[in-house]
Order: C-alpha cells, then sequence, then structure tokens
C-alpha cells in the first residue's frame, strides 16, 4: 500500500464520520459545542474498539488499517456494501478476508469425559474466543439452557454482555465481566488476524459502552481462577471458586469448574439445582462453533 492509498484512506474516513451524528451511532449527547461536523476522532476510536492515537495516525495516513481493525470500523462507520469495499480496496486488503469462517472446535474427548464426570459441579469446555464448546446439565441449571440458543450466541463474554438473564446472574458483574474482556484481549494478542474475534469485538464495541472502554485499556489476564459469586432466582445466592484447565495439546480448550466448600450453604445449593436436572449427557454442538 503506497502513501498516496493512506491519504486516499484517511480522507475516505474523516469524510465518513462527518456524515454520523452521535446520536444515530448510538452515542449519548452532551452539552459541549461541537467544533466538527459529524464525530469526534475519540468517538470514532471508542466506536470501533481502538485507541485515539491508534485511529488519528489512520486518518493520517502513517499507519496500514489491520484486517480486524477493518472489520471494527465497517460497524463503527455504519458503511453499506459499496463503502466497505472501497475502505477494503484504499487499504489494500480483501473483504472476503474476515468474511471467511473457520472449521468447527471440536471438543477433544479427554475434556468430554472430564465434563460428564462432574454431576454436582457446573462445568463448561471453552474454546478460542470464549466460544462455549460443551456443557454438563449441571451448568445448564446454574447459567441457561445452551442447547436452545442458536450456535453463534454460545460465547462466554456475548453472554456476559448481551444476555440480561446472564448478566443479573452475577452478583459482581462489572468484576466478572471485565475479567472476560482481559482474557479475550490474551486471545486477541495471540491471534490478531483472527476475523471471527474482529467481528465479535466490533458487535460488542457497538452495543455496550463498557466492554468499548475496558478493551480500550488493553488490559490482559489468563483468568485462571478466582471467585464468581452469583444471585440464582431459584436457589438464592452462592459463592463458587472457578478454576479453569488449560488443555496440554495447545487447542486452546480449557474446562472451567465451578465449586463450593463441602458443607457450606453454595454447596448445597449446587446439590438442589443438580437433583433438579434430568440425568442426561452435556449436548455438545461443536460442528456450528469455529476455529
Amino acid at each position: 500500500m503506497n502513501s498516496a492509498s493512506h491519504s486516499h484512506l484517511g480522507a475516505f474516513l474523516r469524510a465518513r464520520r462527518a456524515q454520523l451524528t452521535p446520536q444515530e451511532c448510538g452515542l449519548p449527547e452532551t452539552d459541549s459545542a461541537r467544533r466538527v461536523a459529524g464525530l469526534r476522532r475519540e468517538e470514532v476510536a471508542q466506536l470501533a474498539a481502538i485507541s485515539v492515537d491508534y485511529y488519528t495516525r489512520l486518518e493520517q495516513g502513517r499507519v496500514r488499517a489491520s484486517a480486524p481493525v477493518l472489520v471494527t470500523l465497517v460497524r463503527a462507520l455504519r458503511l453499506d456494501d459499496d463503502q466497505k469495499r472501497y475502505l477494503y480496496g484504499l487499504a489494500g486488503r480483501s473483504e472476503d478476508r474476515p468474511r471467511r469462517r473457520r472449521p468447527a472446535q471440536p471438543v477433544r474427548p479427554p475434556m468430554r469425559r472430564l465434563l460428564d464426570q462432574l454431576t454436582h459441579t457446573p462445568a463448561l469446555v471453552l474454546g478460542k474466543r470464549l466460544d462455549i464448546l460443551a456443557w454438563n446439565p449441571a451448568a445448564t441449571a446454574l447459567y441457561t439452557d445452551f442447547a436452545a440458543l442458536p450456535p453463534a450466541r454460545r460465547n462466554y463474554i456475548r453472554l456476559l454482555f448481551t444476555d440480561p438473564a446472564v448478566r443479573t446472574l452475577h452478583r459482581d458483574w462489572n468484576h466478572d465481566a471485565r475479567d472476560a474482556v482481559a482474557a479475550l484481549r490474551m486471545e486477541a494478542a495471540a491471534d490478531p488476524d483472527d476475523p471471527e474475534l474482529a467481528r465479535l469485538v466490533g458487535e460488542l464495541s457497538l452495543r455496550d459502552t463498557d466492554f468499548c472502554t475496558w478493551w480500550a485499556e488493553h488490559r490482559v489476564s489468563t483468568a485462571g481462577y478466582g471467585t464468581k459469586r452469583y444471585r440464582h432466582p431459584l436457589v438464592g445466592e452462592l459463592t463458587l471458586d472457578c478454576d479453569t484447565w488449560a488443555s496440554p495439546d495447545g487447542s486452546g480448550q480449557r474446562l472451567m469448574a465451578l465449586t463450593a466448600e463441602p458443607g457450606s450453604p453454595s454447596h448445597d445449593a449446587l446439590r438442589i439445582l443438580a437433583s433438579w436436572t434430568a440425568a442426561e449427557p452435556s449436548t455438545d454442538r461443536t460442528e456450528d462453533v469455529p476455529r
């Protein structure tokens, strides 16, 4: 991509943000006078979940936009199909790349066996991008009926930010959701060109200002263990230890299990939940979940 293309891309970004208003992009109104037409640079950066400095350099033609950033800019600037093709052309990238769907993430047999043997312990198998690959009946009783969800919604962080029931379930939602964003940031560093992750980040950035803010902080965490507090509509409050174990084969799959101290009220509540759940094998729909 030559310097002229960089310049044209910057000009297009400036022109497009001048055509948009904060209201139509879902941004709150402010009392301060606007010195520019349309969106400010910092508002576009917020919507695209990138830093203001990075977006400024894009407009100034000083940096080349990556494929994931182009995906979020398409969403942030509300581009139609023609504008999207034009943007990708200016950036010297094929728009087919971010659309490519990756193969399914099959659950490893040892993970499956562990999951099925945890009868009173809510457990999930998480894949790349925190996709929920498999679950046991106890996890269904605690969280939601994963099998009833469309495959695209079976993602831990998407449920945290978009499902009102899952959001209400978490008594410390801000803490748990921010940790999940930090874990997703770790994955972004390992695979920055993952188009599915770019789509997920773009979607959540437009739908939730907290996600947008926390993503821009670049906080990272493996979220390997910790304590989670829940408020369940049937059994009330629970305090559970959350531990994750990574598969040793490099697949990125993790087993997340939630346990309680034996004899505690939370332990008793988990047993009650388990008793209400039909004794059936966990459902696995991995053919619908991209790598």
